[in-house]
Order: C-alpha cells, then structure tokens, then sequence
C-alpha cells in the first residue's frame, strides 16, 4: 500500500471555547497567574509604601494597565530608537493614568477635583482623550491611594481603563438634552458600568474591548468593538442597531452591521452576549490577531450573529435596517438648542490638551454660568450643558480666555492628537506640540480657505492609530523619514481621504507620500489649496482624493 499522507492539523487560536486554555503567549502567562484587578491590593499595601522600585515587572507593565496605569517615555530617548530598545531601558519611574468616564458625563465638582488632582499629583498635566477619558501624567505610585480617595468618593474610577477588558463605553455628549435625540441610551450605558465594569467575569478578554453607543452618530461607531446606534425600527419603534468587529491600528477594519435592531432594556444583555463571544472564541495565540475583529472577518457576520444568539442569547434577534448616515460628521462644536430651550456650548482644546488649571477655572466658568454638567467627546472636545439663553455670551468669552474656543478655525476644531513621544513608549514622533504649532500656522496661512466642513487632520505618533489616522482627511503617521540634505529627522506618512459617515473608509496611501515634521505646515497648505482649486460642486475633500491625480496629491 501506498504511505498515507499525515494531516495536517490546524494550529489552535488559543480560543477558550474549543479547549484551548493553555497560556498561548506572555501576555496570557500573565493573567492566568493572576486577575489584573488583583493588583490594586499590592499598589495601595506594598507599591505605595515602597516606591516605584518594588514594583513586580509582570505588574508594572501588565496588570497596573486594569487599574489604568501605564509607565511613560523615560525623557531624553528620541524616536529612532523606540524599537531598539527594551521596556525596563523605555520605561520612566512615572505613570500616565487614564480615568474612565462612561460617555464622558462630569458634574463640576467631579471636574474641579479631576483639576485639582493634576496640579498636586500631575505636574498640571491633563489631556482629553478622543475615548472621552481625563489622562494624566508624571503619575507617582506613592500617590495613587491618595488619588483614588479623591476619584472614587465622587463616583469616578480608573477601574479598567486599560488592559484586556472592556474599556470606557463612548456615549453621545448630548445624550438626554440633545433636540435630535428620539431616545437617550445613558440608562443602557449605566447599566453595563455598574454591572460589569470590575467584574471578573469579563477582566481576562483576549485584548481590549471598545464599545459605543449613542443615538446619534458621534461616537466613531465604525471603528469600535460594538457599537449601538440609534434607529426607529418601523414597527418597533426606537432602538438601535448593532455593529460589531471595527478597529484600526496595523489592520483596520471597518465594523460591520450585525443586522439586528435591538430595544434599549435589551442593549446591556445584548452587550454582554457579544463580549462572551469575544471572550470564549476570541484569538490568544498570537496578540496583534487578538481583537474581535479577526474573529468577525474570518467568520462573517452571518456565523458571528448566529453563534451570539444560538450560544449566548438563546433567542432571535428582530432584523433591523440602517439608520442614515448624516450628512457630515457631527462634533458639537458652537452653540446649539438643547431640547428644553436652554442651550449646550461646544468647545475645542488644542489638539485635546487642557491642564489641571483650566480644568479648575472652567469648573468656577460653568457654575458661574448656572449649569452643573460638563461631557467630554470622541473627538477630544469638550461641552458645556444647561446654559440659559443669558449667560451664553458671557460664558462663550470666558472659556475663549482659557484657551476653550466654541467659534474655532476650522483647522483647530477638525485637528486631532495622540499623546506622542513626549509620554509615550511607543511613539517616534512628536504629536500634540506639533499639531498646535501646525494649527496655528494654517490658521495663518490658510485665513483666505475656508471649507465647507472642517477637513481633519489626525496625527500618530506611532502605526497604532490612537488618534485614528486611516479615518482622517488628512492622517499622518509617525515615522523617521530622510530630508532634503539625507538626514534621518521626524515626519510622517500620509493618508489622504480617510472619514467616517459618509466616507467610511481608509482613503489613499500613497507610496512614498512621506513629509518632515518641518514641512507639514507646507505639505498641508499645498495639497488643501490643490482641492479648493480642483473641487466641484458640493464635493468633499475625500471625494476629491479618491479621483485626484497622484501628482496633486504630493
């Protein structure tokens, strides 16, 4: 007889619900020897009292992310060598702390002591993230029990805020006041935070887990985990519909519709089926195949919404359409109606960037202004809710002396940041410094320019994509890049055309579309006046991309 040919088997995924439980990786050595949420204990008994020095590795650079700990940049290591060189040679003896705001929702007393705790722990630090968190840094270990005190006896955590678990859950800014809201979904969103953020059950996830949900669509649903989206089902009535399986960095995806229209009591159970699916069949063999969204790409959404309703649901979902896409993205920059005739006021920091000072004199600025309530947004603004009619101009003048501009150029108000390599570990550029210089000088320069809508432009540190460079207008990815004269100096790889909405998608990127961190200002100046020049009709500037000459572009 012939010699029969072995089979092959397939290599396990590491998935949990087809057996494959063994630690896969080290990541997963590290949380099968303990729970993340377990190292609070050891930070506030042994960290604190002991200083940085004590700190377990396995804690410092894995479990301290569930309490929303990560070490920063050491200063003085340019980003050239980033990938050369080991954690323990990256890492500083200071933290960055993320706070967790669930729909970015903040009274005045909370956002006074969020102040309050970065000028006496934080060296005046603070930055709104476009995750809707307050994020701080030159964080020392001795002070977190001190922090947390502060934090937690107002209702606010860092409860994983970091680490494989399910993240901050975006929600609309204007959720419960908004004239175009039919349904507010903050119920829903507190139902899923007291239910399960902390819980063991859902504290060891494959990696991190985004989850959105907002009637309106001003959350970047494409690009989350899950989102829940506002949509009037025709014999339902309000609801939402489900996406599943978005996500950026190294391999973007565009989430997909589940297909199901789901009614607001039922989002949180709906939720928690979805992050079980992830949690059991998700990948832990290999770390950058972790996220949902491989699983969904490689099963389809038909399998995935099967095995959610057929495993985990035990029951049908009702079918559901699409909500439209509005016509341009929504920011809730300016001044708008609420729905009980008073007003919201919408405005921008530079690039995100704030400090524990104006966060304490925008506190004062609100109060004095007769509202109580802040939100922070997905694109790292900030607003300003219950504002009567009378107080509105005075209130507007004020936050312009902050820095806080409800009337910004469209540069300012379409211009994103991530931390960038002043803090961060992986960064090889400089980020937030240089989109406000960038900011300002288009505002010089592009005065004669205005667009229509804003054109975005989204700078990264790094290929990870914290500041959503492939959904950009104009997005620019961290890089070394060779100048003029041959020298190895900071810049960017562009993407052109990217968006959300009615541009979902990851535009152009075109080979060797590389510019200085020098030359920016020129790039943009040049490739935004080629538009308005070649533009027709009510054509947007993603539009325009996609069938623009490569030569235009450059």
């Amino acid at each position: 007889m012939p010699p029969t040919t072995p089979v092959k088997r397939k290599r396990g995924e590491g998935q949990w619900k087809l057996g494959h439980r063994e630690p896969l990786n080290p990541n997963e050595r590290t949380k099968k020897d303990d729970d993340g949420l377990n190292v609070r204990a050891r930070i506030e008994n042994v960290y604190a009292k002991r200083g940085f020095d004590s700190i377990d590795p396995a804690d410092l650079r894995g479990r301290m992310r569930w309490w929303g700990l990560y070490t920063q940049r050491r200063p003085g290591i340019d980003g050239g060598r980033t990938a050369a060189l080991e954690p323990e040679e990256l890492d500083d003896s200071y933290f960055m702390l993320r706070v967790r705001l669930d729909g970015g929702a903040l009274t005045t007393e909370q956002l006074r002591a969020l102040g309050e705790i970065s000028q006496d722990h934080a060296r005046d630090t603070a930055d709104v993230t476009d995750r809707q968190n307050i994020q701080y840094h030159w964080i020392d270990v001795v002070d977190m029990p001190a922090i947390w005190a502060k934090l937690e006896g107002l209702g606010m955590v860092t409860t994983e805020a970091c680490g494989d678990t399910p993240r901050v859950v975006l929600g609309s800014p204007v959720a419960g006041v908004s004239a175009d809201e039919v349904l507010d979904p903050q119920p829903a969103i507190d139902a899923i935070v007291a239910t399960y953020v902390g819980n063991p059950e859902f504290s060891n996830l494959p990696r991190k887990f985004k989850s959105a949900i907002s009637w309106q669509q001003d959350v970047a649903h494409e690009i989350n985990d899950v989102s829940f989206i506002g949509s009037v089902h025709p014999e339902h009535g309000p609801g939402f519909d489900v996406w599943v399986g978005g996500g950026l960095s190294t391999n973007p995806k565009i989430a997909q519709r589940l297909g199901a229209w789901v009614p607001l009591d039922e989002v949180p159970d709906v939720w928690a089926g979805i992050i079980s699916v992830f949690r059991d069949y998700g990948y832990r063999r290999l770390r950058h195949r972790a996220r949902i969204k491989f699983l969904v790409a490689d099963w389809g959404v038909e399998e995935f919404r099967r095995v959610l309703e057929d495993e985990y649901l035990g029951r049908r979902l009702i079918d559901g359409d699409a909500p439209p896409t509005p016509e341009h993205p929504i920011d809730h920059v300016g001044v708008h109606k609420q729905v009980d005739g008073r007003n919201y006021v919408g405005v921008a920091p530079a690039s995100g960037r704030v400090s524990g000072t104006i966060l304490v004199a925008l506190a004062d600025a609100v109060e004095k202004a007769g509202s109580g309530r802040v939100r922070l947004t997905a694109q790292q603004k900030i607003v300003v809710l219950d504002v009567a009619d009378a107080h509105v101009d005075a209130l507007v003048t004020q936050l312009n002396t902050l820095g806080l501009q409800a009337d910004p150029s469209p540069w300012r108000r379409a211009t994103m940041a991530c931390t960038g390599i002043e803090f961060c570990k992986l960064a090889i550029v400089e980020t937030k410094e240089r989109a406000i210089r960038l900011v300002e000088e288009l505002e010089k320069r592009l005065a004669d320019v205005v667009p229509e809508h804003p054109i975005s432009i989204h700078l990264n540190g790094c290929p990870n994509s914290c500041a959503r460079t492939q959904v950009a207008d104009i997005g620019l990815k961290g890089q070394v890049v060779t100048d003029a004269a041959g020298n190895q100096v900071e810049g960017f790889q562009v993407h052109l055309g990217g968006g959300l909405g009615l541009d979902s998608g990851f535009g152009r990127k075109l080979r060797g579309l590389k510019v200085t961190s020098a030359e920016l200002g020129d790039y943009v100046d040049r490739v935004v006046r080629r538009f308005a020049a070649q533009r027709e009709g009510d054509e947007r500037f993603a539009q325009w991309v996609l069938r623009a000459d490569e030569d235009d572009l450059k």
